[in-house]
């Protein structure tokens, strides 16, 4: 039998490659948010990581890093040379994680779904980071293969 899980504070942001209203792309700023929020556990869409260059372009990690917190990426598709998708940041050790594909073609974009599964120490916590499309018959198809296609409900999830 599972114990309870410890209050655990989530958070979830669309962070639009680290571009502003000012249109300047600055991951520092997404830092500064995110310390004022002081969540364990953010899920982050629409962020860019390009390898090699300057460590503010590697967005995943360079957002990680000024935190603390440890990762998992899911790619969705490929973006300037780099990976685009959603991003599970968390202060817990992460114990696996998983991509899953929910686009729904149509000449729509790329979308995917990211499990994280959490290391709580009393239990695994699985957290989902779902990034749906724009337009309402997109959103009921990717609901749709979450449940059906056994993202949300495999035998495999035990816990919270």
């Amino acid at each position: 039998m599972n114990t309870p899980c410890p209050v655990v504070r989530v958070a979830t942001y669309n962070i639009h490659k680290c571009r502003g209203m000012d249109g300047r792309v600055r991951p520092d700023r997404i830092v500064a948010v995110l310390a004022e929020v002081n969540a364990d556990i953010v899920a982050l869409q629409e962020v860019v990581s390009i390898d090699g260059g300057e460590r503010e372009l590697d967005q995943a990690r360079f957002v990680a890093e000024e935190l603390g917190y440890e990762f998992a990426f899911g790619e969705n598709r490929r973006h300037n040379g780099g990976r685009y998708g959603n991003v599970v940041l968390t202060r817990f050790p992460i114990q696996a994680h998983r991509n899953y594909d929910i686009s729904t073609g149509r000449g729509r974009e790329n979308r995917g779904c990211l499990r994280t599964d959490v290391n709580l120490k009393t239990n695994t916590l699985h957290v989902f980071n779902a990034h749906f499309g724009t337009r309402f018959f997109e959103q009921r198809e990717q609901a749709r293969m979450l449940v059906e296609e056994g993202i949300l409900t495999g035998e495999e999830l035990e816990g919270p």
